[in-house]
């Protein structure tokens, strides 16, 4: 074995756990939960009361911030962090990488006598200024342009964010540049909710509800993701520059054997898990549920819903706690949407719903046949997927993505509606006239006497549908692990905010601010809408072939690349809505078509400059000293008057001449440049530079399970995923 591989399994072998265990009966998590936000509690305690309400204003009621307050908030929050251990703040914020991006500033201020003192002022906290030339811009920013600015979002709490050595204060901020155009995930994702806000508002006045308070969407990410050793992880170049395997033979033992999913927890990777959330709980992330998922070494974290703002912001830092935290129990976090081939890859799961101060807008009720609020905002939603799934689909493409939707463990390409039997039925009901009943739950037999009675869903769930009803919410099953929950959020409001637009207008000119004919407008509506959009709901299994030729019949969209999908972010219909509702201009959705396509081309060329690398250094060299040996035990077996047997040798020379010749082939292929059309580009990656790394991939997996053991030079499958 190699020295990188045994050293890798001697260190697993050899592991201990660093660092001094939590205890959770000293430190309850009720005492650790927001410890380190500056939360409503702190603000309450140490800003003057005045500016106390002023803030609570534009945080929870949505009004215009009042820039007078800022300099006490600043020094309330200076002091506060301070008393944490904190030297610097940072201006956090979301750039179009996808990532978190940070700019720290020290506290300290030189008074001019060799002493310093600590400040922070309003200006300060309201306003940062990082480079807006070296973030991806589309073309909204030329690289002589590099004026920037970060805004403090109130909405979204400030936190200390610990280190051993030191604490910062961070502040979630927007980032837009200095034209005012967005150059960030979370400026576009408050403006979709301003407006989705407004729609809804008009539906809900038709209902006689007029103090509403802010109507917010909520979400809640599931997050899947592989945890692997760190020394294999770094002994695999392929990890370490893609975030994939892009060699790797099939291990004896994958995921057949179904005994990971749910499966008991490693040592290692629960005390990971622990940190982890104790760290969370600290930043205010509401983490609820872990556990094993599908593939081997494969584990979900998911949180409760929030603000979809909040839940996004704090999906980052999920994101970045999980790679933080695996680090020092020696383990690498994939995020990575496949990472490895043959066994499930990680998505995203993202949740989402509508509220006010009435409830969960999406609630059904015990009588949902007669629930005609939760009606017309389910009838808005099926709506909203079946004009626009292209853009649905588009949110979700990107190079990782693509290896997942379609496969037998995530959603199809083609997007549609699981509703369930219960709202089936209803709305099949109101098709044919009117809805007079709901489906019962009823109660589930097990047929163990000692068991207590369960009470039983109206309808069964399908893990096969993108965007499935699961009792209050949609669960919108594309999204990608690696992915920002921003963009599926911009769409998902902002369709929702049309549909709304379109379901308030018809049913205040059918009223005429008559409330009494509401009822016979919102049953016409909705047989309207159910006529015209039932196409997209599906309930059955989304991994068929049937179903494929059932939505071609149907007239579904099925973007089955990225390429395509991104296509649909400038269709001329999608410009017109984002520019319609505020949320994008046609300049920052061209600029996002820009950057999305630039990405995909980057990824594909990095796999395929690593996979060479892999390949020439690496794999070749090793297939070389195989049959080496080969021949010279050949050699030395006719010197001793014997006949070799040559089919091992035989088999290799043939494998290491294809491999030598695709290689070459992959090399050919990464010589293409567009001549300046970055679509042209896309598709020469998708259709000639990806099949060539397939084919190199086939070569190199046939040479891996021949080779000695003791030549391989990268760990294999069956180390990855089963030594922990």
């Amino acid at each position: 074995m190699t020295t990188a591989r045994a050293s890798a399994i001697a260190a697993i072998n050899t592991y201990r756990p660093t660092g001094p265990s939590w205890n959770f009966r000293e430190t309850p998590t009720s005492e650790l939960f927001g410890a380190n936000v500056f939360s409503d509690a702190v603000m309450k305690d140490r800003l003057p009361k005045s500016v106390y309400k002023a803030l609570q204003a534009t945080i929870k009621q949505g009004k215009p911030l009042d820039p007078s307050i800022a300099d006490a908030v600043a020094l309330a929050m200076k002091d506060w962090a301070i008393e944490k251990g904190a030297t610097h703040y940072a201006h956090v914020f979301y750039p179009l990488t996808g990532l978190t991006a940070e700019k720290h500033d020290s506290f300290l201020q030189p008074t001019g006598d060799g002493d310093a003192i600590a400040e922070f002022s309003g200006k300060e906290l309201i306003q940062g200024e990082p480079d807006a030339s070296s973030f991806p811009s589309g073309g909204l920013r030329a690289t002589f342009e590099a004026r920037g600015y970060t805004a403090w979002d109130p909405t979204s709490a400030a936190y200390i964010l610990d280190n051993p050595n030191g604490t910062t204060l961070c502040i979630p901020t927007a980032y837009c540049s200095w034209t005012g155009e967005a150059l960030d995930k979370k400026t576009p994702l408050l403006r979709s909710m301003q407006a989705v806000d407004k729609q809804a508002r008009r539906v809900l006045a038709l209902f006689g509800h007029k103090d509403v308070g802010p109507i917010t969407a909520s979400a809640g990410p599931e997050q899947e993701y592989f945890l692997i050793d760190r020394n294999f992880f770094f002994a695999r170049p392929d990890l370490v520059v893609t975030g994939r395997t892009l060699f790797g033979a099939k291990p004896p033992k994958g995921q057949e054997f179904e005994d990971q999913y749910f499966g008991a927890i490693p040592e290692r990777v629960l005390a990971c898990m622990l940190e982890t959330e104790r760290e969370l709980f600290k930043l205010g992330v509401p983490v609820k549920t872990r556990h094993n998922e599908v593939a081997p070494s494969q584990y979900e974290i998911a949180p409760l819903y929030e603000n979809a703002n909040i839940a996004t912001d704090h999906q980052q830092s999920i994101m970045q706690m999980l790679t933080r935290v695996a680090q020092k129990y020696g383990m690498a976090c994939l995020l990575h949407e496949k990472p490895f081939q043959g066994i499930n890859g990680s998505g995203k799961h993202v949740n989402w719903s509508l509220g006010c101060r009435l409830g969960n807008l999406l609630e059904p009720g015990e009588s949902p046949h007669a629930n005609m609020q939760f009606l017309v905002f389910c009838a808005a939603v099926i709506r909203a997927v079946h004009l626009h799934a292209d853009l649905l689909r588009a949110v979700v493409a990107s190079s990782g993505n693509d290896h997942r939707l379609g496969a037998n463990e995530a959603p199809p390409a083609i997007i549609s509606i699981f509703l369930g039997e219960q709202l089936t039925d209803i709305f099949e009901q109101f098709e044919q006239g009117r809805a007079t009943s709901s489906k019962s739950m009823g109660t589930l037999t097990v047929g163990v006497d000692t068991l207590p009675p369960l009470p039983k869903h109206a309808g069964d769930r399908n893990r096969t549908s993108p965007f499935a009803f699961t009792g209050n919410k949609f669960e919108f099953r594309a999204v990608g692990a690696s992915q920002s929950i921003a963009g599926p959020l911009v769409a998902l409001n902002t369709i929702m905010a049309e549909s709304l637009d379109a379901v308030a207008t018809e049913l205040e000119r059918a009223t005429g601010g008559d409330a009494s004919k509401l009822p016979a407008a919102v049953t016409a509506l909705l047989q309207r809408i159910i006529s015209e959009h039932k196409a997209v709901i599906f309930n059955g299994n989304g991994y068929s072939q049937e179903w494929h030729a059932e939505a071609a019949r149907r007239g579904l969209p099925n973007f089955r690349t990225t390429p395509e999908a991104l296509d649909q972010l400038v269709a001329p219909k999608n410009l017109a809505m984002f520019a319609k509702y505020g949320v994008l201009s046609e300049r920052e959705m061209r600029s996002r078509y820009e950057i999305y396509m630039e990405r995909y081309c980057k990824d594909i060329n990095a796999e395929g400059q690593a996979a060479l690398q892999i390949a020439k250094t690496m794999i070749l060299p090793a297939a070389y000293r195989y049959q080496g040996e080969l021949v010279d035990t050949a050699a030395k077996m006719q010197g001793l008057g014997q006949k070799p047997h040559m089919g091992t040798l035989d088999k290799l020379t043939k494998l290491v001449g294809s491999l030598e010749q695709r290689i070459d082939a992959l090399e050919a292929t990464l010589d293409h440049h567009g001549d300046g059309d970055l679509r042209r580009e896309a598709g020469h990656f998708h259709d000639v530079v990806i099949p060539a790394l397939a084919s190199l991939r086939e070569a190199a997996d046939q040479v891996e399970s021949i080779l000695p053991d003791d030549l391989w030079p990268l760990p294999t499958y069956r180390e990855m995923l089963f030594i922990k």
